[in-house]
């Protein structure tokens, strides 16, 4: 199999329920991976794309929260229905979707 030409990384951890920190889990980053599954088998994304999913990679109080390298972009607050943007947009086109990106204040 060829090295593909980026990584999705998926935040899916889940933390108990009312843990000061929330979690991508508990916000439903499974029904967001679900989507860029669907996604990535209907545009014959896998093999160029690899789908990750994580456990938690730290913006926690943003999830759902998805990394793309080599790109290094970042987004926040994920619902499925941004998916299809995401891959359509970036994943393809090559432009992030700024609307949803998270920035280096989301981090503190």
């Amino acid at each position: 199999m060829p090295k593909p030409e980026r990584f999705v990384f998926l935040c899916t951890n889940q933390r108990p329920p009312g843990h000061p920190r929330g979690s991508c889990g508990q916000k439903g980053s499974r029904e967001v991976v679900a989507m860029f599954d669907k996604l990535f088998q209907e545009k014959d994304l896998y093999g160029r794309i690899r789908l990750v999913p994580t456990g938690c990679l730290g913006p926690c109080m943003e999830g759902p929260v998805v990394a793309v390298y080599p790109d290094d972009v970042w987004y926040r607050e994920l619902t499925p229905e941004d998916v299809e943007e995401i891959v359509n947009q970036h994943l393809i086109e090559g432009s992030p979707v700024e609307r949803l990106l998270l920035t280096e204040q989301d981090w503190d």
